[in-house]
């Protein structure tokens, strides 16, 4: 309700202010170090790649860059969330504007191009928040000047690991120029080699399960060689998938705004992913469903498909930050609707 009496203020300000004021707010939540109890432990939950989830809900990479209120968002009932993306020394991103809603199409086009404080700005607030419960993933990218783009994330794999209760390495914004070129077969191995590398170095300590962020503009084969890539690599789950390229039929007057499109417009793209991955892995690979999700029966659609867990970001701007929850409850009914005593049992049912 208090988000409906805001809403209208939020959408007059510039997208990228509102969503500063955004994070600011869940800074002073009430709610910020309540992240166990909050999240509806017990309700819904899973395992993925040996992390026990609370439930499959999360806050998809993006909304909080720097990892500045990942409590917060786990206090107000997401089973996870995930901070960054992070690179290694602090980068500013692509010129402003670049954050803008397509209110029309419930949608969002962003050319952010990886902009965050680095490493040393994320280490400082995550070691803050050392011993804490909750399920804080953390997105690692590379500098858009970088040299060796691959030594950036073996690099945020050394930093990140551990304080990460996973790694997520995302090689699909489409916002960093060249840097869906490592989806290609040959340069995903030698990414992930030197990844799994560089997280070896804290082997005896803390060994956190590596993700891999895909997106959704995908040829069959490049799924098929990117499946056999994840499962030959041990990967802990395949996250599917990133904002389009893409430009289905839309209605803004920001529809012809470069950058990556997400929101209501990617969900039938997003789901048809999910279906494409679980058949090339066979089933043996956790996915994570991600795009266009903005209610429980997308939720539970998507997991239907074959998704273990799901995220949540664009959704977010027009239903409030309270959705996460909402779609927990709604998930547990639509579970007891259908017959299914867990959300394991429900995966790939459809």
């Amino acid at each position: 309700m208090v988000f409906r009496l805001i809403r209208p203020a939020l959408f007059a300000l510039d997208s990228e202010k509102a969503h500063r004021l955004a994070i600011e707010s869940l800074k002073w939540s009430p709610l910020r170090s309540r992240g166990e109890s909050a999240s509806y432990a017990g309700q819904l939950p899973i395992a993925v790649a040996g992390i026990p989830f609370p439930n499959p809900v999360g806050v998809a990479a993006g909304f909080d860059k720097d990892a500045e209120v990942p409590d917060a968002l786990l206090g107000l009932g997401f089973g996870f969330t995930e901070a960054g993306s992070i690179t290694p020394r602090p980068q500013a991103g692509n010129p402003k504007p670049r954050l803008f809603r397509l209110v029309e199409d419930r949608a969002v086009i962003n050319r952010m191009g990886f902009n965050n404080g680095g490493a040393e700005v994320a280490l400082e607030k995550l070691s803050h928040r050392a011993g804490r419960p909750g399920i804080v993933g953390i997105n690692i990218g590379a500098n858009k000047d970088s040299a060796d783009r691959i030594a950036d994330y073996a690099e945020m794999t050394r930093l990140m690991t551990p304080h990460a209760t996973y790694l997520a390495v995302n090689i699909s914004s489409p916002n960093t120029p060249g840097l869906r070129a490592l989806q290609d077969e040959g340069a995903l191995t030698d990414l992930l080699q030197a990844v799994i590398d560089a997280r070896a170095e804290h082997a005896g300590t803390h060994c956190p399960p590596i993700f891999l962020k895909v997106a959704p503009d995908l040829e069959p084969a490049d799924i098929d060689a990117i499946a056999r890539i994840a499962l030959d690599n041990d990967l802990g789950a395949l996250i599917v998938s990133n904002t389009t390229i893409a430009r289905p039929a839309l209605r803004s007057r920001h529809a012809a705004e470069a950058g990556g499109l997400s929101g209501a417009p990617l969900r039938q793209m997003a789901l048809q992913r999910v279906r494409d991955f679980r058949t090339a892995t066979g089933g043996a690979m956790p996915l994570i469903g991600v795009g266009g999700i903005a209610n429980a029966e997308h939720a539970w659609e998507r997991i239907r498909a074959g998704a273990s867990l799901i995220q949540l970001y664009s959704a977010m701007v027009y239903e409030g930050p309270t959705l996460g929850g909402r779609i927990v409850r709604g998930v547990a009914r639509l579970m007891k609707r259908d017959g299914f005593s867990s959300i394991a049992e429900a995966i790939g049912s459809e």
